[in-house]
């Protein structure tokens, strides 16, 4: 259903808004059918009894002035955002998952601290220009699409929050999942000006609340950090295929303090982590923009010193190896190409 401004002559934003269940289809078509319902976002790894008995799904989805919001409650399910969804589709805007029933599982494919947990109990955002994977118990979640402009204007380091949890017992967590419920519960009786406003009060609560919990509290200090930690990226992203790219000649070339530096990148798994990982999600790219370069001139290019180095480092990255990784984006390209 569309709702459209009574004067079609006066240009005014429009709310988008569609419903699905899987209740009335075939138990063996209901998996499938969900997943072809979000597939335009992620992908649904179905099990064999799903497969064979069937699926509860339903969402209803909101669209409205770049962003959107649904209300989805499923059983149990696996979605993947691979290295190769990633270096094939166009989606570059956040997610955030707010859950009134349940949790987000066990979230893989991202890069944290050795020390953090697993489950995710809480508030999770997701940054989908980087891949991921989740294992999620049955629930009922309400999802917050954030154009990237928005979040990078309120959380300058915003790449960071990928898969970082907001606590549910952290100060603004209670405050903005009542904000957002409210939201879920009145949405489909706004208009699309009432809909722009519930929507964006909802993304500053949530950019707010991740800013406080990666301590940006002090506006002067948050400034300095975010404008490092900013440098630092872009030099590592400019020097790629620099061979002798290392945490020492990063901290080196941009005369940094060592612990400092550390100490930021240590939600990253730690500088050379990062490095790491963003020499990986290059080559993920090459592998699907040069389709017939070989594999090892990619992995040379980017100073990976051996062919069994690149692939162990890619698979452990990513699951699965470069060359498979390539095969699954051509798959892809095909599949998501404009009929």
């Amino acid at each position: 259903m569309t709702h459209r401004p009574a004067d079609a002559d006066v240009q005014c934003p429009r709310i988008d808004t569609t419903s699905f269940s899987t209740r009335a289809l075939p138990a063996n078509a209901q998996v499938l059918a969900w997943r072809k319902r979000v597939g335009h976002v992620v992908d649904v790894l179905p099990s064999k009894q799903q497969l064979a008995e069937g699926f509860s799904g339903n969402i209803d989805f909101y669209a409205v002035n770049g962003m959107a919001f649904s209300d989805c409650r499923t059983d149990a399910i696996v979605l993947d955002r691979s290295v190769a969804r990633v270096s094939t589709d166009s989606r570059r805007d956040y997610v955030f998952h707010l859950f009134l029933e349940g949790d987000a599982g066990n979230v893989a494919g991202i890069r944290k601290k050795r020390s953090a947990v697993d489950s995710a109990k809480g508030i999770i955002a997701f940054d989908m220009s980087q891949p991921f994977h989740v294992d999620r118990p049955a629930c009922r979640v309400l999802s917050l699409f954030v154009p990237r402009t928005f979040v990078d204007a309120g959380l300058p380091d915003g790449a960071s929050i990928h898969g970082r949890v907001l606590p549910l017992g952290s100060p603004l967590a209670g405050l903005i999942l009542d904000h957002v419920a409210t939201v879920g519960s009145e949405i489909s009786r706004l208009d699309a000006d009432g809909a722009t406003v519930a929507l964006r009060a909802s993304a500053e609560l949530l950019v707010a609340g991740f800013r406080k919990a990666s301590r940006l509290t002090g506006a002067d200090r948050a400034a300095i950090q975010a404008a490092v930690m900013r440098r630092v990226r872009r030099f590592v992203e400019a020097n790629l295929h620099e061979s002798n790219l290392t945490p020492t000649h990063v901290i080196n070339a941009l005369h940094l303090k060592r612990a400092t530096i550390y100490r930021w990148f240590e939600h990253e798994g730690g500088l050379g982590a990062y490095i790491r990982h963003c020499r990986l999600r290059a080559a993920a790219d090459e592998l699907v923009r040069f389709p017939h370069l070989p594999v090892i001139e990619i992995a040379y290019g980017l100073g990976f010193k051996s062919a069994s180095d690149f692939t162990r480092a890619f698979r452990r990255a990513f699951s699965m190896n470069p060359q498979d990784m390539r095969a699954r984006a051509i798959d892809l390209q095909q599949i998501l190409a404009p009929s």
